[in-house]
């Protein structure tokens, strides 16, 4: 993550944290499943983020540990743990081979993060922290030839003509990974197991459409400088001639990627 500085998400955690859709519990039934999750097992995950997925497996798990580069992801992590009161969970604002792991992980959870980091070099130490039979279970929306609604067009041109056609991320501008993820997998120690979820929806409105833009790396709100009144305006006007109940449907798969150390 180096090439793009560290304020990559500075500013999104409180719009991280409350915009952000939330991963279905299928998911969760998934990997309780896949790594015979019975509380007893240990979890490391790894880019928490606001530790959404991190507490859905305090029923689950022994220890937990959440890593996060961004001191403000960890923040509101301990806050939203607080306010639930869930789980034994350590929260980590650093990098992987700053945090001294004191246990070995049964299950590594890297959601929507894994393009973000060095990944062959992840891989290679995970692998030595992880337990024979378990692994590391990426998960990822990504689908590149997946076709935009008719609202998810009006929006993204709206956005295109405030944010400008590139990605910008932290101090640089962001480019997918020309390798997959799949590959990384393949060509580390662990095995690679590709799984891919049952479909399922996704409502938005205005609102939340408008805070989740903000909850990422090139659509933080400093992007807009003075102009943020004028965009949500024109958001609004655009997106109120395309649904009269104020809400916007989305079909989403999730696909899990698993590194499995035999």
């Amino acid at each position: 993550m180096n090439q793009y500085g560290s304020d990559l998400f500075k500013g999104s955690a409180i719009y991280y944290s409350k915009y952000r859709p939330t991963y279905p519990s299928a998911l969760i039934r998934f990997l309780v499943k896949e790594f015979s999750l019975n509380g007893e097992q240990n979890l490391l995950d790894l880019g928490c983020g606001t530790g959404h997925l991190t507490v859905r497996f305090a029923d689950w798990c022994n220890k937990i540990v959440g890593i996060d580069l961004e001191p403000e992801m960890i923040e509101e992590s301990k806050r939203i743990q607080g306010e639930i009161r869930m789980g034994q969970i350590e929260w980590f604002s650093g990098r992987l081979e700053e945090y001294q792991h004191r246990d070995p992980y049964d299950l590594v959870t890297i959601a929507k993060a894994f393009h973000w980091m060095d990944r062959q070099k992840v891989l290679d130490e995970l692998y030595d922290i992880v337990t024979p039979g378990g692994g590391v279970a990426i998960i990822d929306y990504y689908e590149p030839n997946k076709s935009l609604t008719p609202w998810q067009k009006v929006f993204n041109d709206v956005v295109v003509k405030w944010y400008g056609s590139e990605r910008k991320a932290g101090n640089s501008t962001y480019t997918h990974p020309v390798t997959s993820h799949e590959d990384i997998i393949s060509q580390s120690k662990f095995k690679l197991e590709v799984h891919t979820l049952p479909t399922y929806e996704i409502t938005w409105t205005v609102e939340s459409l408008l805070g989740n833009l903000y909850s990422t790396s090139y659509g933080a709100k400093r992007f807009l400088g003075s102009n943020v009144s004028l965009f949500e305006d024109e958001v609004k006007e655009a997106m109120s001639e395309l649904s009269e109940s104020g809400e916007f449907k989305e079909e989403t798969t999730l696909s899990v990627k698993i590194g499995r150390k035999e």
